[in-house]
């Protein structure tokens, strides 16, 4: 959820401030730019990965703040709802045996997990929506400790002026109410960092948005919502629902959401910056002592906090991200589409998969967003989310001429994206080992036509038929996937 705020209620004098110290930062930015004072990258990689916390019935188990307590590293921290924490790994470059070392790190790390949590009662699992969770248990009083939380919280609702409205519709229609953005704390996700140079940024962001539909059908993994089954991917609709300030009437006039995935491709990263500006109101307005043009006229190099903290509560599901290390600015790409799981070597296959797709991508002579409308890569993601590996994409047809053909998802990853995945890791220096070992799970989940949200789907239904109640089946269903996750076989192998 990003770093924490110390604030008390915020006035109109609040928001006017905050918005002044936004274009001096964005004016910095582009004097930064201008100068070309970025670090220049050697293929630096970061990865952050929220799990929920469950009890040995595999309902949510509030207890963040006593595991965290109990734990001897700074390496895991809360996320927004009592029963989530947060992973985050060390950045590494892009090379050798890059993610079997990830993989070892996150198998030490959630085994460490494991074994503090089991003292209060709880386990981690990995999962994009814990299928338990009712929602009753989503209010205000689960949501962590921390300022950050609380203001966010009140911000949104504020803005909204009425109850939050969960409306979705997939194999099943959910629709609730609820009075805060606890549903949002449902949500577990894994996020891919990339640093890039600001030259470089616009065709890795552009190619970011295209991996993103591919991304999903392959790794789907959240199928239920408060009990209901919806989309294969339902984060997508229940985050931009959760943490929606628009009342109806500004959603019907076109009033963007926060949790959005764009509306055409770049040229910049001045670009993004720009429309966070223009478009989102403050949340947090919350100004820091640092001028950042009078750091700038000093030869320093500006944090610009107020950028940074307002580009954090846009919900892009490809984020830019500044930030400033030993003195020096950099940017990175921030993918937020994956959820959760289903094991640690998924994950790291959807990793591999990522990073070198990303970098086929970028290297194409005729990148496919140059050939691609917008508006079908947006289409795309929708459907992933909706259907996952068995989802119809558009893509630029084959050949001579120009326009798009429909697609099956599954057969455009194992003719075209797997191939690309797989030069792009070369590129980056991947082994061989790493490359053929991880992308191999890819193709499996693409051949068996199973992700871990068809394998959820299916023990569902199996065990309704066998004459459990909804109640019980979702439960069975999480205690089975727990101990499947716990040997590490990738999800496609699993049996039913």
């Amino acid at each position: 959820m990003g770093a924490d705020v110390d604030a008390g209620g915020f006035g109109p004098a609040d928001r006017q401030r905050f918005r002044d110290r936004l274009r001096d930062s964005r004016q910095a930015l582009g004097q930064l730019l201008a100068d070309d004072a970025f670090d220049r990258p050697r293929g630096l990689i970061g990865l952050e990965v929220e799990v929920s916390l469950a009890d040995a019935d595999g309902a949510p188990r509030m207890v963040n703040d006593e595991v965290l307590t109990g734990m001897a590293t700074s390496d895991f921290q809360s996320e927004l709802g009592k029963f989530t924490l947060e992973l985050n790994m060390a950045p590494r470059v892009l090379a050798g045996r890059v993610f079997d070392d990830l993989a070892e790190e996150m198998r030490i790390a959630f085994g460490y997990a494991d074994r503090v949590g089991a003292e209060f009662g709880a386990r981690p699992v990995l999962v994009g929506i814990l299928p338990t969770i009712t929602g009753d248990e989503l209010g205000r009083g689960n949501l962590s400790a921390g300022d950050r939380y609380t203001h966010l919280n009140d911000q949104i609702m504020a803005a909204r002026g009425e109850l939050l409205q969960v409306d979705i519709t997939g194999a099943e229609t959910l629709r609730r109410t609820f009075d805060s953005i606890a549903p949002e704390s449902a949500c577990t996700a894994v996020q891919f960092h990339l640093q890039v140079t600001p030259e470089r940024f616009a065709e890795v962001w552009n190619a970011a948005q295209v991996a993103s539909a591919a991304q999903i059908a392959v790794g789907a993994n959240s199928p239920f919502a408060f009990g209901r089954e919806l989309w294969h991917e339902s984060r997508a609709p229940l985050f931009l629902q959760a943490t929606d300030s628009r009342p109806p009437e500004l959603a019907a006039q076109g009033v963007r959401p926060r949790s959005w995935f764009g509306e055409r491709w770049i040229d910049s990263v001045e670009e993004l910056f720009d429309e966070n500006l223009r478009w989102f109101p403050a949340l947090l307005p919350v100004c820091e002592e640092e001028d950042p043009l009078a750091v700038l006229a000093a030869g320093g190099v500006p944090r610009l906090k107020e950028m940074v903290l307002h580009n954090g509560t846009v919900y892009r599901w490809n984020r830019p991200v500044y930030d400033v290390t030993d003195g020096v600015p950099h940017l990175r790409v921030e993918n937020r589409v994956l959820p959760t799981g289903p094991t640690v070597t998924d994950m790291v296959a959807n990793a591999a998969f990522y990073y070198g797709l990303v970098r086929g991508l970028a290297e194409q002579p005729e990148p496919v967003w140059t050939r691609l409308a917008f508006e079908d890569a947006a289409h795309n993601f929708e459907a992933a989310c909706r259907h996952g590996v068995d989802s119809t994409f558009r893509w630029p047809r084959r050949g001579r001429g120009s326009g798009s053909e429909e697609v099956g998802a599954a057969e455009l990853v194992l003719r075209e994206l797997l191939p690309l995945a797989a030069s792009g890791l070369d590129s980056w220096g991947v082994s061989a080992v790493d490359r053929d070992h991880y992308l191999a799970v890819i193709e499996g989940r693409c051949r068996r036509r199973i992700t871990g949200s068809g394998w959820q789907t299916r023990f569902y239904h199996r065990a309704l038929e066998a004459g459990a109640s909804r109640e019980d089946a979702l439960g069975h269903l999480v205690r089975r996937y727990c101990e499947l996750a716990r040997s590490d076989e990738p999800v496609h192998r699993w049996p039913l």
